[in-house]
């Protein structure tokens, strides 16, 4: 564990994902992601934007490409108060939480939140290490902060370098973009930005 580590103070620096694969009100998935990256921006102070990236659908074959995307920004938010505030976003943009793999209109993640590791370090192991077929069965009931795979996920991580590359993990203590050049080239395989 880095040697700073924040258990959880709050507010600070908030990592987004933006994800879609699917039309929504807002029309297709990056006209999506567009309009979505306005209304988090009024969440917090001096947003950084990615660009969006086109990234085959995970797991494969389970739907249309997606477009992914990564914000950042300073908030006054605590993680309960931001995590709703997405949620809200999202059921706006027609996100409708039943298959939690499937094609969807619009799906934000709250990566971190500063230095907090929720619920606890103990907590937020367990979820990094659930066997991969046990991912796609469970739901955490909690929030886990910092996304427990943020590490492995280069749709994440890509778009996340953009707009946060020194920020660290404050478990592992790397970098986004120490995490980024870490991938294997099989999990970057496929992601492109757009346009």
């Amino acid at each position: 564990m880095a040697q700073d580590t924040v258990i959880d103070r709050g507010a600070g620096l908030a990592l987004i994902a933006l994800g879609a694969n699917a039309e929504g009100p807002q029309g297709a998935p990056a006209a999506g992601l567009r309009a979505a990256m306005a209304e988090i921006a009024r969440l917090g102070r001096a947003a950084r934007c990615s660009r969006l990236w086109r990234s085959p659908a995970f797991p494969a074959g389970i739907g249309p490409d997606f477009v992914n995307a990564a914000m950042a920004f300073d908030t006054d938010l605590d993680a309960a108060e931001l995590l709703a505030q997405l949620h809200a976003i999202e059921a706006r943009f027609g996100r409708v939480r039943q298959d939690r793999w499937g094609p969807r209109s619009l799906d934000l993640d709250l990566l971190a939140l500063d230095g907090a590791v929720r619920p606890d370090l103990a907590g937020w192991a367990r979820w990094r290490d659930l066997a991969p077929a046990e991912q796609a069965r469970q739901t955490p009931q909690e929030l886990i902060l910092p996304h427990p795979r943020l590490q492995d996920r280069g749709f994440v991580l890509l778009p996340l370098a953009e707009v946060a590359p020194d920020w660290c993990h404050p478990v592992t203590g790397l970098s986004v973009a120490s995490m980024r050049d870490a991938l294997p080239p099989a999990v970057v395989e496929g992601l492109a930005p757009l346009g």
